[in-house]
């Protein structure tokens, strides 16, 4: 055990004596080595905060975003060994990758029969869900931040809609609780609300590139264009890639299938961003058709054997995103605005959610149950607050330093106050009804 702190001491000078100003090598042939150790270094920190939250009982995209934190932040005691590592190139392209593909599993997890069973009892509660926190967190940035621009106002309220539901389900798993109908409310309406976000996030981010709101048929041109090719990705699922995958699975490659799985999913992001909405709704849409019906022609666990391989990937490649997300993060830069917005911000990101409880029909379900299964907003509001750095209105960010500081401690506070809560309240119900299932 003693000899932990000093190995781990090791690490620290070693990593501290990383320069972090070249981009590319000296002979100019790729990058520089100081990219591929701050890579490694990004990684592995990833892995060990993912390790002590977990320890803690909290999810490990929490102890992520903590280490980026830490690392973006260094040179508050003088070592610049991370400073602007989050602006270099490779870094940015391989968190934006992770963030994809992170979707993309996403999306493998939620088919459409799921989304066609849930949608009766499920759908209610994501449309609050998605209205609520949007209007309040709306509201306040219109009081707190008057002077900036309306889109700011709309993005700020989209990156309240979303819902994490991987850690809610964390937690149910956990408690023994996955056949309750809360749960099966929760994660019914957690897909949908997948879905709806990124409809949102697709107009939301077009809106801004405006600077106004753009008249009926503007918005209408938009509304359509995201559900259009939500809509248009589905039918070609349905009608053409069972045919791909049957060729597919003739070849004799290796690895065919993770090949042809995350060719498409790059494919429908690069389609999307040509059709000017967001890559991650397309890789979301390619994981959403891609159901054990396409790649039966692998092998009756061909779904099951697709989700191994995507899962590792995912789980090198989307830290990465977080990390990096931590790291733009400056501590030195929050002020008495940013922290009063944080506050203000995960109040109503709470009770937003809490609201679409009232979403449940009957009493089979418990109302607050369901409220609280849907405050998390782990990686999914983050990634709606990254597209909002990459909007340039005036040749600046949408999403300024000290809000993104702000949306980012939102989202930790109510990644951080759900487990706990949760596991009291399911306890609660289960003590009452403990033969509802």
């Amino acid at each position: 055990m003693r000899r932990r702190p000093a190995r781990f001491s090791l690490l620290l000078v070693f990593f501290a004596a990383i320069p972090a100003t070249a981009l590319a090598s000296s002979d100019g042939h790729g990058f520089g080595y100081d990219v591929w150790l701050i890579l490694a270094a990004m990684i592995l920190a990833a892995k060990i905060g993912g390790e002590v939250a977990v320890r803690l009982n909290q999810p490990a995209v929490l102890g992520e975003l903590c280490v980026g934190i830490v690392l973006g932040n260094l040179y508050l005691l003088g070592l610049d060994t991370f400073d602007g590592a989050a602006q270099l190139v490779p870094i940015e392209f391989l968190a934006e990758l992770g963030v994809i593909l992170l979707l993309f599993e996403v999306g493998l997890e939620s088919t459409l029969s799921e989304m066609r069973a849930v949608a009766p009892t499920s759908g209610l509660v994501a449309i609050v869900g998605v209205i609520a926190p949007m209007a309040l967190g709306y509201g306040v940035s219109l009081w707190l931040l008057p002077d900036e621009p309306f889109s700011l106002h709309l993005f700020i309220g989209a990156t309240l809609c979303a819902t994490s539901v991987g850690i809610t389900a964390r937690v149910l798993k956990d408690l023994d609780a996955m056949a309750r109908p809360e749960t099966r409310v929760i994660l019914g309406a957690a897909v949908i609300d997948d879905v709806l976000g990124l409809i949102v996030l697709a107009v939301v981010a077009s809106i801004a590139q405006f600077g106004e709101m753009p008249g009926p048929l503007d918005l209408t041109r938009i509304i359509g264009l995201a559900a259009g090719f939500l809509l248009g990705a589905l039918l070609l699922g349905a009608y053409f890639m069972p045919s791909v995958f049957r060729v597919a699975s003739k070849l004799r490659t290796q690895d065919v299938l993770a090949a042809v799985a995350i060719g498409l999913c790059l494919l429908l992001a690069g389609v999307s961003g040509a059709a000017g909405l967001a890559p991650i709704v397309g890789a979301f849409a390619a994981g959403l058709i891609l159901d054990e019906v396409h790649v039966r022609p692998f092998g009756r666990k061909s779904a099951h054997d697709l989700t191994e391989i995507i899962g590792p990937i995912v789980a090198v490649m989307a830290p990465i995103f977080f990390v990096r997300t931590g790291m733009m993060v400056k501590l030195g830069g929050i002020g008495t605005e940013s922290l009063l917005l944080a506050v203000a911000l995960t109040i109503v990101a709470i009770v937003g959610k809490l609201v679409a409880g009232l979403g449940v029909r009957g009493k089979t379900a418990d109302k607050l149950t369901v409220g609280i299964g849907m405050v998390p907003r782990g990686e999914v509001g983050l990634i709606f607050a990254n597209v909002g750095v990459g909007i340039k209105l005036g040749g600046k960010p949408l999403i300024g330093a000290g809000v993104y500081a702000a949306i980012v401690l939102m989202v930790m506070a109510s990644t951080v106050v759900t487990p706990p809560w949760l596991a009291q309240r399911i306890r609660q119900v289960m003590r009452k009804q403990p033969d509802v299932a």
